[in-house]
């Protein structure tokens, strides 16, 4: 099974938030990419983390069901089908972005959110900074957790790399969403971002029709 956030976390926000994620959600889509800020960090903290990055077993969908798992796709397939018209890579972007989500403890649904503000779902993104990929992670990161092997631009060590920091800035700020990706944009402290990226997740909502059968979701890739 899929786990989500609370949404409660994302209603629970000051007035003049909520007022700014309504008048986003109004808004064009448009990239902010931002750069995480490169912290020391504690050699437990460093270990868990590295140990995080470092599995990569086969992405799947992680449904209760079949029936559920696959349509969420389908519905996922649709909506970002003129952001990425190739079937083959649209799907294997978006299990992998479901199954790295549930891995990490997060709502899928918040990872797209986020790739949109920050690369628009573009694979080879770079920003100003030099964050790379769909989750514009910083190449410091290969150096604090991971290893200059990895590619941050191949697909799944990108999502793995992301959802692994975004997860570790929620546990940083004890479940503040709204810090936590002030910190995942290098902004912390400042409205725009996080309040653009809760406007997205209102684009990308998605609710599981009742159960009606089928056993676990276990769709691989290749």
């Amino acid at each position: 099974m899929a786990i989500t956030l609370p949404s409660a976390r994302i209603l629970r926000l000051p007035l003049g938030r909520i007022a700014l994620v309504a008048l986003l959600s109004l808004a064009p889509a448009a990239a902010r990419a931002g750069a995480q800020i490169e912290e020391a960090l504690a050699a437990n903290v460093q270990n868990s983390l590295h140990r995080s990055v470092s599995d990569y077993p086969a992405p799947r969908l992680v449904f209760a069901t079949d029936v559920e798992g696959w349509a969420w796709l389908a519905d996922m397939s649709s909506r970002l089908a003129a952001k990425i018209p190739d079937w083959p890579t649209r799907r294997d972007f978006l299990v992998t972005v479901q199954y790295e989500a549930a891995r990490a403890g997060l709502d899928p649904q918040l990872v797209l959110a986020l790739v949109q503000q920050e690369s628009n779902f573009r694979k080879y993104a770079v920003s100003s900074t030099g964050a790379r990929g769909y989750m514009q992670v910083m190449p410091f990161w290969l150096r604090q957790i991971g290893t200059a092997e990895h590619d941050l631009f191949t697909l799944r060590t990108n999502l793995r790399y992301g959802c692994t920091i975004l997860r570790y800035y929620l546990d940083l700020e004890n479940g503040d969403l709204y810090r936590a990706l002030g910190r995942y944009n290098g902004s912390l402290g400042r409205a725009e971002y996080p309040s653009a990226v809760l406007a997205s997740m209102q684009r990308w909502l998605w609710t599981a029709a009742p159960a009606s059968g089928g056993g676990p979701a276990s769709a691989r890739l290749g």
